[in-house]
């Protein structure tokens, strides 16, 4: 499918993405010399997409600029659902591989609810709630999706967490730290607080300046020879989780 070319359609995206990415609206002109086109190649493209709603003319300058057509239509179907099918089969394959269950959590305010899980398959497992809710600030997911939230939305996070109000300063800070090593990292760690030997590893779905973010987690045991190496479980943990963000329409941050 990849040597399978449409032109029209190809031209169309290039001025839907290009709109997109510009701060102000564009002429065709403009648009001709971004995209390295000539004026026939783009014009009946462009009044095509006027026609269809996805761009509109300013009356004054007769420049475009995108409507909001094509976030009507993504929002027709919910975001949750969509995140469902597409971590359904990739989180079934790596709960196989590792032999380990995993599970798919995003925030909700101050706190991660649990959306998703694939059991190991293995008779004795350890499993979480699916709509289970934690604290944001304790779990190795809720820091991960903490730390790529917007500066704003994370001080806001703050300020509403009641442990993290009722924190000392010294306490405050160091956490803030820790939150922003696991952004530096781009992922997070937390020894489970209720399994000896048991650290739970999760990395990000989704992109954070698409505004959509999900964690993909997975316990993992600690113990001398009881797990493969980190880097191999964080490289597989990350080609799954950028395999569901590509599924989503989406380019993983990560």
């Amino acid at each position: 499918m990849k040597d399978f070319k449409v032109p029209a359609l190809e031209k169309g995206l290039e001025v839907i993405e290009t709109l997109s990415q510009s701060a102000a609206p564009m002429s065709i002109a403009e648009l001709c010399r971004t995209l390295d086109r000539s004026t026939g190649e783009l014009y009946r493209v462009v009044g095509f997409l006027e026609e269809k709603g996805y761009i509109a003319k300013d009356p004054h300058t007769g420049n475009f600029r995108l409507t909001l057509k094509l976030f009507e239509l993504a929002h027709m179907h919910s975001p949750v659902e969509q995140l469902l099918r597409a971590a359904a089969i990739p989180m079934r394959e790596l709960a196989d591989e590792l032999k380990q269950s995993c599970h798919l959590s995003v925030l909700r305010r101050t706190e991660l609810i649990v959306l998703h899980q694939e059991e190991s398959p293995l008779k004795y497992r350890l499993s979480v709630e699916v709509g289970g809710r934690f604290d944001a600030l304790g779990t190795a997911s809720g820091r991960l999706l903490t730390a790529y939230l917007p500066r704003e939305e994370r001080e806001w996070l703050f300020e509403r967490h009641t442990g993290f109000q009722e924190m000392s300063d010294g306490e405050k800070a160091a956490l803030t730290e820790k939150i922003e090593q696991v952004r530096a990292a781009g992922y997070s760690f937390a020894d489970s607080e209720s399994h000896t030997g048991v650290r739970d590893y999760a990395v990000l779905i989704g992109n954070p300046q698409a505004g959509f973010m999900a964690a993909l987690a997975v316990p993992w045991l600690t113990v001398p020879g009881g797990a493969i190496p980190e880097e191999e479980l964080l490289a597989k943990l990350r080609e799954r989780a950028n395999g569901i963000t590509g599924a989503l329409g989406m380019t993983p941050a990560i």
